[in-house]
């Protein structure tokens, strides 16, 4: 408990114009793996969508926050391995020094960072850290790198633990 510093909540809301790996239905059965360090986190497979709506919260312990969060999509196959239709992955650093700076009093919808697109961090447009309703979240659209298409839609949101180490 000592190395932790808290939880990191994933929502995995949506995937948008993912890539199709069932060819004779057109479609996929996708799925996502988010992993940091050793651990690992998967959404339930959505049947039949190349635009499936998962919005699932998935939850990561911080121990490391250099770490990068790595997200990798699948196509759920019965009889063969799972396809792979994309990956992409994005560091927690620009979110946790948001979360350092204390927000009393700020007005609800009060945006306290941007992140720019980069080769490094796999945003399809900027994402914006915004305190909203007692909480800081990140919301970011992630391009998915080594396939022809896709992106993920995700929000962050900071956990504190008590007995953690805290920010």
């Amino acid at each position: 408990m000592e190395h932790l510093l808290g939880l990191l909540r994933v929502r995995v809301q949506r995937g948008v114009n993912l890539a199709i790996r069932d060819v004779t239905a057109r479609t996929s059965d996708p799925y996502v793996v988010i992993k940091m360090g050793k651990q690992k986190l998967k959404t339930s497979v959505v049947k039949k969508s190349t635009n499936p709506e998962w919005n699932e919260d998935l939850t990561l312990s911080i121990a490391d926050p250099t770490l990068p969060v790595n997200i990798h999509v699948y196509d759920k196959d019965t009889f063969t391995l799972d396809d792979k239709m994309g990956d992409a992955e994005f560091e927690i650093g620009p979110f946790l020094e948001a979360l350092r700076v204390r927000v009393q009093g700020v007005p609800s919808g009060t945006v306290l960072s941007r992140v720019q697109p980069s080769r490094q961090n796999c945003l399809a447009e900027e994402s914006c850290i915004i305190y909203t309703d007692g909480q800081v979240v990140q919301n970011m659209c992630i391009r998915l790198r080594n396939v022809e298409r896709g992106e993920l839609e995700l929000q962050l949101q900071w956990i504190d633990v008590p007995g953690s180490r805290g920010l």
